[in-house]
């Protein structure tokens, strides 16, 4: 009979003797190994079998030293559950932040990023108000621009392109810094070209047709900005935000050419009434006073104009909605944190700019 374990894939039960050592107590001889020759004693036996017996620690000092389950590893866990962790490579993604840290954020970027280089949610947590009005300098600056075009209006249009112009301009780079892209040469480019095309336009037309032809450049430039920013490699998030500033900065700059359709007289009382309303909200008054006092000193700059003009009395109402959009352009302009390159362009044509078609539609009501 085979011996027990043959038929299975354990060793055999029964121990095996060195054959090194039968040979030195039989003399070289197979006697000592029963009826069979030395040969078919050993013919099943593993390798290792025949290796000479040594020492158990000189056999094993190559093996490495097994460190046991550790504190929290089951059965059926691997030894090398518990050992350390592997360092993190440097260029690897920082994961999710710790509750109670500060947030990193990102240095201040010349190359148009559209991230600003200090969010307004940094300024609300640290206790300070992210809406900083232009001030004293930039309402100066409207001022005099405000003059000058209600100046101008009353001259001719020719003698109003001049610092329509410049408005445009200031409207079409104030705009993109305004919404934390710097530089953006082709974009502010782009709004400034729609402007003078509109410009163009305007002068081109009959006075009739003046809306139609600022309308139509719009549109045109919409579908030329969007062909555009389609074409670019930019990320699909910085290509919404370059679409909405480009169209944004785009619209107003032509929305300015409002005021070579406009009747002349109402924009001198126009222009005049947001220059004393810008001047008047950088006084230092409390804003709810200051509010009241600049829309009733537009009101009165455009009583006092109208007078003068072919608007009369209906130059309340001109000036009033004009000192309205002012202050809507002011505050527009006031929400940059901070910023004084936007409060210097951005924040000298915003409210000239949203009142430019306000003073078209209201001069066509009161005219």
């Amino acid at each position: 009979m085979a011996p027990e374990g043959w038929f299975r894939d354990e060793a055999p039960a029964a121990p095996v003797q060195n054959p090194a050592a039968g040979w030195a107590a039989g003399g070289g001889s197979g006697a000592a190994w029963g009826d069979g020759s030395a040969a078919e004693q050993t013919a099943y036996l593993p390798p290792q079998a025949a290796a000479p017996v040594g020492d158990a620690a000189e056999q094993t000092a190559f093996l490495p030293p097994y460190p046991g389950p550790g504190p929290g590893t089951g059965p059926e866990e691997p030894a090398a559950a518990t050992a350390a962790p592997a360092a993190r490579p440097a260029d690897a993604p920082a994961g999710p932040e710790v509750p109670g840290e500060e947030p990193a954020y990102s240095p201040p970027t010349l190359a148009g990023n559209t991230v600003r280089a200090v969010d307004p949610a940094q300024a609300r947590a640290e206790g300070r108000s992210p809406i900083i009005d232009p001030g004293p300098q930039p309402a100066i600056l409207t001022a005099a621009l405000g003059l000058l075009l209600a100046g101008a209006a009353a001259v001719g249009d020719l003698a109003l392109l001049a610092p329509l112009v410049a408005l445009q301009a200031l409207t079409a780079a104030g705009w993109f810094r305004l919404n934390g892209m710097w530089p953006a040469r082709q974009g502010i480019a782009l709004a400034f070209l729609g402007a003078l095309v509109a410009d163009g336009a305007v002068l081109a037309v009959d006075d009739s047709y003046g809306p139609g032809a600022i309308i139509g450049t719009l549109g045109a430039w919409v579908l030329l900005t969007l062909v555009l920013q389609l074409r670019s490699h930019a990320d699909p998030d910085e290509r919404m935000y370059g679409l909405m500033a480009s169209v944004a900065s785009a619209a107003l700059a032509i929305a300015c050419a409002g005021y070579l359709a406009a009747d002349s007289a109402a924009v001198s009382v126009g222009a005049a009434a947001v220059a004393v309303a810008a001047f008047t909200r950088a006084l230092p008054l409390p804003t709810p006073a200051s509010v009241g006092v600049s829309l009733a000193a537009a009101t009165g700059a455009g009583i006092a104009v109208g007078g003068l003009t072919s608007v009369g009395v209906g130059g309340a109402l001109v000036g009033l909605v004009a000192g309205v959009c002012a202050l809507i352009g002011l505050r527009v302009a006031a929400y940059d944190y901070p910023s004084k390159f936007v409060h210097m362009t951005a924040g000298v044509a915003l409210p000239l700019a949203a009142a430019a078609p306000a003073v078209y539609l209201i001069g066509r009501v009161v005219g």
